[in-house]
């Protein structure tokens, strides 16, 4: 930092200190702006603890999309682990497998001769990429924080604040009360901490910056240390990627002085910890990037700014869009326990309010782990990781969990998050487009069930669970979803590519079943469940079937929309045509496979539901229109039962949702909403820790409030009794179309709709509908009177 800078700096602070007001011990600044507010006003959206965090599962997250940490809340010792999206084990890799193309037309072979065992053995030493595994992410560094006296505190308590963004502790010792804050900016790209006191000279703390692949550390001047080297090696893939971590201190009062390892703050009034973090990664063929001279960069752009300019650019970042909804499901007397405690009491029924901070807090989590600016979407564990060789590489497995980390996106008016997505799938159909050529000779491209970092698209771990080639379908199927919600044509010229060429590889792989003459993917599996006959590997399984409609008839759609490419359209119509149907087995259920083999399967309560995707995300099976097989979608979710993992109980809910029962999917919440589902600090437990329960659940709450598929717009369509009454706003529908709702007694009493791109739809509500058209940015407005719900005006 330049003498001028620290100058500005420390000149906006002491006209800052002249203008604070201490905040009462423990309570945030928008706690206490709360306390004003009328009483009908929900209480402030943040989790809070009477205690510091002993486990990483109970320590806070923060994050902007690239940057992370997790913050334990330590009294005398404090420590912040920190991530950065881009750091994964390895290098740029290829693990096609040279075998493959010879190998392929003998596991078929043996898959229509019904040898499904031996299938599988020739799979895993034919097709399976080399090596097995994956790269797995990586956590960046550990900031130390041991504050030398500190000890007899009271009035503890630590929060995370999420229309703030901020993670807080406060507590007091001897006179002083202490505060201490962590946010990460999206605008200046640093992660920073504030530590204070309302006493002068409070501030005493030595500060320490490791890493656990650092290969070199050091300090320059006398306020910044850092830490670097490169990636770890991993299953014989060279650890290439260079990274580093660097921490400028800067304070108000006392002084900064060097000590063996890091830095130590003597009596400031206040100080401020500035991180930035940064890899060589440009690409997943490209880690040529420059991490010092970003890290460099950034730490000196962020500092001129000085500290409330930093923190306005923070706040005005998140909120814009975080603010755009609002839920209110109503309070109950537990609401204002701290959060652990309202996790194990919420199954006593009494505290609505939690479901309705789960659907913000799930929106937060998407904000922080999967921002426009990388190209690297919320993983496995969003973006926060402490370990070296987390649970499944803690990477993407594209076979549900991805997607289901992108449900709320759109729906809770979160597109933006939906960027990095785009970015990872524009990545996928260059590397799966080799990936179809070595394999299989085809046109296209092709991602099994999981990715990492580099991109690697060929089939990974094992043919039973990555003998999968939907990967790819399933991510442009949900990608085709932000067009529908937001009908924006640049939007659809950018996907459309990546949907044709996923369309192009399964129209040249297809393979018509000697038995039924339907046109089936082989070799395949139905994820990660394995049928009665030794193995997973099998043809057609229901799901395929499914997906390949939906991506059919969008590719055809888009076709269509853009006025381009009529004999590809064709094609896709034509082979939709070809598909293996969905079934109803014997004993009333949707089959999961061809063959009637559900009863007989190994694991009758699997954690997958698979085949139930025709329900939820697609739409192609509803209680309105497809009676019938609703009617054995629901067989299969009472067979399998809603107790399973922390990610499959949130699909469940959006399941009893778009079957339109209420209670039930409030009965899965509560399962979801329990200690053995959610952690102290509410990451959802598989276990362990998986952050797409968290997505699928807040998902599946605005699913019961809020549906749209087929052109019509249902309100309150899985009402629980639970919630009576409430308000909700700026959730988006497909359309372009975003609502607010009010109902009291379980009926709607106000409804606006707003409409961003012009258009048609079918509003409908516990009995009555009404059909609206609206140009671009009108709205329309619907109330309740003498019993009916009626039009009032159409306003722009």
């Amino acid at each position: 930092m330049t003498r001028s800078s620290r100058r500005q700096w420390l000149k906006q602070q002491a006209a800052q200190a002249s203008l604070v007001t201490l905040a009462l011990p423990g309570v945030s600044s928008a706690a206490m702006a709360q306390t004003t507010a009328p009483a009908a006003e929900p209480p402030p959206l943040r989790l809070w603890y009477r205690r510091p965090a002993d486990e990483w599962t109970q320590a806070l997250p923060v994050g902007n999309g690239r940057l992370a940490a997790m913050v334990f809340g330590g009294i005398h010792t404090e420590r912040l682990q920190l991530n950065e999206c881009s750091f994964f084990a390895g290098g740029p890799y290829d693990t096609t497998n040279p075998k493959a193309r010879e190998g392929l037309p003998k596991v078929r072979e043996l898959v229509f001769a019904g040898r499904y065992a031996d299938a599988e053995k020739l799979a895993n030493e034919t097709l399976l990429g080399r090596p097995t595994g994956q790269m797995a992410y990586q956590p960046l560094a550990e900031l130390l924080l041991v504050f030398p006296g500190l000890e007899n505190a009271r009035g503890y308590e630590r929060s995370l604040d999420l229309d703030e963004a901020v993670a807080s502790t406060r507590f007091q010792t001897g006179s002083t009360s202490h505060v201490r804050e962590v946010y990460v900016c999206a605008a200046d790209q640093v992660i920073v901490a504030r530590l204070a006191g309302d006493k002068p000279r409070a501030v005493t703390v030595d500060v320490t910056l490791t890493a656990p692949h650092a290969q070199q550390q050091g300090r320059e001047g006398g306020h910044t240390v850092w830490v670097s080297g490169v990636s770890p090696t991993q299953q014989g893939v060279e650890g290439r990627l260079p990274f580093e971590c660097r921490l400028q201190a800067v304070t108000r009062g006392g002084k900064v002085v060097a000590r063996e390892g890091g830095l130590q703050i003597q009596g400031a009034d206040e100080a401020w910890l500035v991180i930035a973090g940064a890899t060589g990664y440009r690409r997943f063929d490209d880690i040529s990037g420059d991490p010092v001279a970003a890290n460099r960069g950034a730490l000196a752009a962020a500092i001129a700014r000085g500290p409330e300019a930093l923190r306005q650019a923070h706040r005005e970042a998140h909120q814009a869009l975080f603010r755009r909804v609002a839920v209110d499901l109503g309070q109950g007397p537990l609401g204002a326990l701290p959060t652990d405690e309202r996790i194990a009491r919420f199954g006593e029924g009494q505290d609505p309010g939690l479901a309705a901070l789960y659907v913000q807090y799930g929106r937060y989590l998407l904000l922080s782990s999967s921002r426009p600016g990388t190209r690297f979407p919320a993983n496995l564990q969003g973006i926060w990781n402490e370990k070296v060789n987390p649970s499944w590489g803690s990477k993407w497995t594209i076979n549900i969990n991805t997607e289901m980390n992108y449900w709320p996106a759109e729906l809770t008016n979160l597109g933006e998050t939906v960027e990095p997505l785009f970015a990872m799938v524009e990545d996928l159909a260059v590397t799966g487009a080799r990936v179809a050529r070595a394999m299989y000779d085809a046109p296209g491209w092709v991602a099994f069930h999981n990715t990492d970092g580099w991109r690697v698209a060929a089939p990974t771990d094992g043919a039973k669970w990555g003998l999968w080639p939907m990967g790819g379908v399933w991510l442009v199927n949900t990608l085709w979803q932000s067009w529908l919600f937001r009908r924006d044509e640049a939007l659809l010229r950018r996907l459309y590519p990546l949907m044709k060429g996923a369309a192009e590889f399964q129209l040249a792989t297809l393979v018509q079943d000697p038995k039924s003459g339907f046109m089936v993917t082989n070799p395949s599996v139905s994820p990660e469940n394995t049928h009665p006959f030794g193995s997973s590997v099998v043809a057609g399984p229901a799901m395929d079937s499914q997906l390949l409609r939906d991506l059919f008839a969008h590719a055809a759609e888009a076709a269509r929309e853009l006025r381009i490419d009529r004999p590809f359209e064709r094609a896709c119509l034509a082979m939709r045509e070809r598909l293996a149907p969905d079934r109803i087995g014997a004993a009333g259920q949707l089959q999961e496979w061809q063959e009637d083999w559900d009863l007989q399967a190994p694991e009758l309560q699997h954690r997958h539901v698979s085949h139930l995707y025709a329900l939820y995300p697609s739409e192609q099976i509803t209680p309105q229109d497809t009676a019938a097989l609703a009617a054995a979608a629901r067989n299969v979710m009472v067979r399998r039962g809603d107790d399973t993992t922390g990610w499959g109980i949130g699909w469940r809910i959006n399941l009893w949702a778009r079957l339109k029962d209420g209670a039930q999917a409030y009965a899965t919440l509560q399962r979801l909403l329990h200690p053995r589902r959610s952690y102290p600090n509410l990451f959802d437990a598989h276990p362990p820790f998986q952050i797409d329960g968290n997505f699928g659940g807040a998902a599946g709450i605005c699913e019961m409030l809020l549906q749209s598929h087929r052109g019509r717009i249902e309100l309150l369509p899985a009402l629980p009794p639970a919630w009576p009454q409430g308000r909700v706003s700026g959730l988006r529908a497909r359309g372009g179309f975003e609502i607010d709702i009010a109902w009291q007694d379980g009926e709607v009493q106000r409804v606006r709709l707003h409409a961003h791109t012009g258009g048609s739809t079918e509003l409908r509500w516990r009995g009555g509908a009404l059909r609206l058209k609206l140009a671009t940015g009108q709205s329309a407005r619907l109330e309740r009177r003498n019993g009916q719900l009626q039009r009032l005006e159409t306003s722009t």
